[in-house]
């Protein structure tokens, strides 16, 4: 078991970074901009930094702006298309969350098996777990049925403490180890995460049930000769709720993209209408004429002009901020069970 305290995945199965310093082995400053950051403050910096490099480039000797609105008629030629444009991305962004949320509806018969089947699975990780009543917000569900599997390599640890096998007993160490570091950090992000926030699923795909699956299993293969009954027991009961996660995970993130498309749907359409009418207004009122003058050394119609633009392209650039952030998470948790899809998931405990 020379993986199995560093075990876990950037998979797509099993998940994100473990610790801080896997974190920044994934990329840090990448995965701080696709995942953790704010999307309505990653939409900011983004038009912030378009509105910086229009006014910019105004300064480089370029043609003047002034020149090319009074001989080309350029406010109307860019401002025009993006009427359209807003228009049309708003329906169909807000068409595609009515067709992903019409899957919750349906007929008594389907929702009633939808309540039953949650409410087994439940029982099932209660009785798993060993706990009277599970807690019903998903944060403290997940943050129960880690602490579970930390019991449970409790356990497998005092079933091998008189082995005498010194090689099983360091690799069962060592894989108990890993289990309890990375439930210590995933039950520390969950402990007062709410749902709607990223934190709850950032925590669960910080948790590598996959790659344990595989190290318990490994362990039993590589050592069935020396494994006694109570140990091979241990084994089993780990493996049993190391499989529960996966399917809770997944729950958990279906809602998460379901509340984010909702998020984004909304935010479009609180955009929209006032992005359209200062389109509105750039094609009527604006021409070469308009605010003579300069602030700050740049003409007023490159400001004017800058800032139109980046409140034309502020429903697109909302759009790539929560698709960038549901993409990602999509990709990191492709495979659900024991699958791990990348190589580099097999040496790094990524979740």
């Amino acid at each position: 078991m020379s993986n199995a305290n560093s075990g876990a995945t950037d998979d797509g199965s099993a998940s994100g970074p473990e610790d801080t310093e896997s974190t920044e082995r994934l990329g840090g400053l990448k995965l701080w901009l696709l995942l953790r950051v704010n999307r309505l403050t990653l939409t900011a910096s983004v038009l912030i930094v378009v509105f910086a490099i229009l006014v910019v480039t105004s300064q480089i000797g370029l043609t003047p702006l002034r020149e090319i609105v009074a001989n080309q008629d350029g406010i109307e030629f860019l401002f025009s298309s993006f009427i359209g444009a807003i228009i049309t991305g708003t329906s169909i962004v807000v068409t595609i969350n009515q067709l992903v949320l019409s899957q919750e509806l349906g007929a008594v018969g389907s929702q009633r098996s939808r309540m039953q089947e949650s409410v087994k699975f439940r029982q099932d990780t209660e009785d798993t777990i060993s706990e009277d009543i599970s807690p019903p917000e998903p944060a403290g569900f997940l943050f129960e049925l880690v602490d579970g599997v930390q019991e449970r390599a409790d356990e497998l640890e005092s079933a091998i403490e008189d082995e005498r096998d010194a090689e099983l007993r360091e690799a069962i160490n060592d894989y108990t180890g890993d289990v309890r570091k990375n439930a210590d950090h995933v039950k520390d992000d969950l402990e007062d995460a709410q749902f709607g926030t990223f934190e709850v699923i950032w925590g669960a795909l910080k948790y590598n049930y996959s790659r344990k699956i595989y190290d318990a299993r490994k362990i039993r293969v590589d050592h069935e000769d020396s494994l006694t009954e109570e140990a091979n027991e241990k084994l089993d009961e780990m493996i049993d709720t190391l499989k529960l996660f996966g399917p809770a995970r997944e729950h958990f993130k279906t809602l998460y993209f379901q509340w984010e498309l909702i998020n984004l749907s909304r935010g479009l359409l609180y955009i929209a209408v006032p992005a359209l009418t200062v389109m509105g207004i750039m094609i009527m009122y604006i021409d070469a004429s308009a605010l003579p003058g300069t602030t700050l050394g740049v003409d007023n119609l490159v400001w004017l002009t800058s800032a139109g633009f980046v409140i034309g392209i502020s429903p697109f650039v909302l759009f790539i901020a929560y698709i960038l952030r549901i993409a990602t998470i999509a990709k990191r948790t492709l495979a659900m069970g024991p699958f791990i899809l990348r190589e580099s998931g097999r040496d790094e405990d990524l979740g």
